[in-house]
């Protein structure tokens, strides 16, 4: 019964995303494949996660986590069950170590279970700006998705930009404007040699920025 229970939610708000955004999936250089994959994005709106769950086929979906923040997805026992048994989500926390020592065994306990999902050959959807933006621009990206680089090497880095969706659910907004979307999935991002974190982390998010019409 907790399957189907789960399944179905999948399915409704699948459909419910789908009906509410219209979103289209482009891919732009790469394709829908199973594998160690992380799908990094904007991130503008509570939508964006199960906008890209969504877009990927069916048989994807089991295999993809989004990465999200647990003080949001952890504060009620709905959101909880939504997170981790419908979207299957690895639930991270945002609130940054004051000491030095205490911030890399806090960013070494961070990393563990993303990796994990990773070297079972699984994927991750992650959004690097680490907050929502206004939708507008994008905010220099976080060092987790250079770090999973680093220590994950073998794991394909997808860019996906996300249009309209700070419209489709605002900031601070309640209820849903329906709108179309569409989530553009561009070519497998590659480390270049020698190049430093900062410098990684900005052709990153200019690898989406890219893919904006």
């Amino acid at each position: 019964m907790c399957r189907l229970a789960r399944r179905g939610a999948a399915l409704l708000l699948v459909g419910l995303c789908r009906g509410l955004t219209g979103v289209r999936a482009l891919w732009l250089g790469s394709l829908p494949a199973a594998g160690a994959r992380v799908y990094f994005a904007n991130h503008a709106s509570h939508l964006d996660g199960l906008v890209i769950w969504a877009a990927l086929p069916p048989a994807l979906r089991t295999r993809t986590h989004p990465v999200a923040a647990r003080d949001y997805w952890d504060a009620t026992p709905l959101r909880r069950w939504l997170a981790l048994q419908v979207f299957g989500a690895v639930l991270i926390d945002r609130q940054p170590a004051t000491a030095a020592g205490e911030a890399d065994a806090a960013r070494a306990d961070v990393l563990a279970p993303l990796l994990a999902v990773l070297e079972r050959g699984e994927a991750l959807i992650l959004f690097p700006e680490g907050t929502r933006g206004d939708g507008e621009t994008v905010q220099p990206f976080r060092s987790g998705l250079w770090q999973l680089a680093q220590r994950c090497p073998r794991a394909e880095l997808i860019p996906v930009h996300l249009e309209n969706l700070n419209r489709v659910l605002p900031k601070g907004s309640m209820l849903p404007v329906p709108l179309l979307c569409a989530a553009r999935f561009g070519a497998r991002f590659l480390p270049v040699d020698g190049e430093t974190r900062a410098d990684y982390l900005e052709r990153a998010r200019q690898a989406v920025l890219a893919l904006a019409r």
